[in-house]
C-alpha cells in the first residue's frame, strides 16, 4: 500500500511547512450543506454529515456557520444561494500528471471558468469527463495521528474490515483503508478501540505514478495544486505524481 496516498501526504507536509489552512470556511461550510442535504440535519445518523463537522471544528469554524449550514442543507433557512451541485472535474497537470478535482458549485460556468485559468496560468490543461479517472479508485480513509501498537492496529483492521493499512512517520500515525462503503463501520471499530483517529474521508488513489525529478516541474505543479485548492468551489484535488522531499521544501521557501 505504500505510495498510495503521495499528495495526501505531500498535502501535510505543506500544510506544516507554510502554515496554510487546509480549506476555507466558505468550502467547509459547504461540505455541511450538501451533507445535511443528502443525509439529513443529524449528525448521529449521518456520517457524512459528522465528519463534515469535525473538520469545520478543527478548522475553527465557529459553530453559529456550522449550525446555519446545517440549516442551509436541511432546507429551514432562508437563503438567496443557489442550489449547490456536486461536480467532478479532470484535468492534466504539467508533465501530463493527472489530476481530479472535486467541486460543489451554484454556476457550473464559473468553476468551469475558474478551473480552466486555474490549468493554463500553470502549464496544465482541464480535460474532458473521463480523461484521467480510470487512473484512480475510490477508498475510505481513516487516518491516525500518534504511536501506535502495530499488531494491535492489524486485528482492529481486520475487524473492521480494511482492505490494508499504511504506517506513517511524518506524521507519526497511520493511514487505513477500506471501501467506501465500510467508511463509518472502520472508523466506529478505531474509535471505539481507542486509536487517535484525526479524520476520516473519502479519497481517491492513484493506480500509478508521474515521478516528478524536475525542480522547475515540480514548482510548477505545487502552484497548479495550490491554486486549485484555493478555489472557493473546489472541495479537493487528488493527482498521481511522487516527488522527493527536497522538491517540496524548495517550494516553500
Amino acid at each position: 500500500m505504500a505510495g498510495h496516498s503521495k499528495w495526501a501526504n505531500i498535502k501535510h507536509q505543506k500544510a506544516r511547512m507554510d502554515a496554510k489552512k487546509g480549506k476555507t470556511f466558505t468550502q467547509l461550510s459547504r461540505a455541511i450543506i450538501v451533507a445535511a442535504r443528502n443525509g439529513g440535519p443529524d449528525p448521529e445518523t449521518n456520517f457524512q454529515l459528522r465528519t463534515a463537522i469535525e473538520k469545520a471544528k478543527a478548522a475553527s469554524l465557529p459553530n453559529e456557520n456550522i449550525e446555519r449550514a446545517i440549516a442551509k442543507g436541511a432546507g429551514t433557512y432562508d437563503s438567496d444561494e443557489g442550489q449547490l451541485e456536486a461536480i467532478r472535474y479532470e484535468g492534466y497537470g504539467p508533465g501530463g500528471v493527472a489530476i481530479l478535482i472535486e467541486a460543489l458549485t451554484d454556476n457550473r460556468n464559473r468553476t468551469a471558468a475558474d478551473l480552466r485559468s486555474a490549468f493554463s496560468k500553470n502549464g496544465g490543461n482541464l480535460g474532458e469527463t473521463g480523461c484521467v479517472s480510470w487512473m484512480f479508485d475510490q477508498k475510505g480513509v481513516v487516518r491516525l495521528e500518534g504511536e501506535i501498537d502495530e499488531d494491535a492496529l492489524l486485528e482492529a483492521s481486520v475487524e473492521g474490515g480494511a482492505d490494508t493499512y499504511e504506517m506513517t512517520d511524518d506524521p507519526v500515525g497511520a493511514e487505513v483503508f477500506t471501501e467506501p462503503t465500510n467508511l463509518e463501520p472502520l472508523n466506529r471499530t478505531l474509535t471505539e478501540q481507542g486509536f487517535p483517529v484525526k479524520e476520516a474521508e473519502f479519497r481517491w488513489i492513484a493506480n500509478n505514478y508521474v515521478a516528478v525529478t524536475d525542480p522547475d516541474q515540480a514548482r510548477s505543479l505545487l502552484k497548479l495544486m495550490d491554486t486549485l485548492e484555493g478555489l472557493d468551489d473546489v472541495q479537493n484535488v487528488t493527482a498521481n505524481f511522487e516527488m522527493a522531499n527536497e522538491l517540496v521544501l524548495q517550494d516553500t521557501r
